[in-house]
């Protein structure tokens, strides 16, 4: 079983750390409940473990929903979004790998959900055995090293060609 920690997901434009979330969510999944039913559940399971501010209840209802779906497979992605996620310990690579990243994004053009992730077992249920990790839209691109600026835009034109 998961330990409590903490997970960000997308609310609204902020990232938000819930504890708890990756039990709820595999507990949702492994009794295979209706989406109705586990946007409930995983409310009522996050609200137990975090504070949700007053008027942003529905908000953490469809974010949590979309989650649910993302972990169940049942949602069909954006094609042109790009969810970029940086592993490691928050070093002098990790954040060069992060300015690396906005540079080629900048000259592209394009934005990116960008997220630095330092929790060490976030980064070992992402399947991360070496840091710095560069992982794009759910897979891992790089693992131990800093790729170069051509390797990252050509990662990019792939998933948004």
């Amino acid at each position: 079983m998961d330990a409590a920690s903490s997970r960000f997901i997308r609310i609204n434009h902020s990232s938000i750390g819930l504890i708890g979330l990756d039990m709820a969510l595999n507990t949702a999944a492994e009794q295979e409940m209706e989406e109705q039913q586990a946007a409930d559940f995983l409310f009522q399971e996050i609200r137990g473990r975090n504070y949700i501010p007053p008027g942003s209840a529905e908000n953490y209802r469809e974010a949590l929903l979309a989650e649910y779906r993302k972990h169940c497979n049942l949602e069909e992605g954006d094609d042109d979004m790009l969810v970029v996620r940086i592993f490691g310990s928050g070093c002098v690579s990790c954040n060069g790998l992060q300015t690396l990243l906005i540079e080629v994004l900048d000259r592209m053009n394009r934005a990116a959900d960008i997220e630095q992730i330092h929790d060490p077992d976030e980064i070992g249920r992402a399947g991360i055995l070496m840091t710095p990790a560069l992982m794009i839209n759910g897979k891992v691109k790089s693992s131990g090293l800093i790729p170069t600026q051509a390797q990252v835009e050509q990662w990019l034109r792939e998933i948004i060609a």
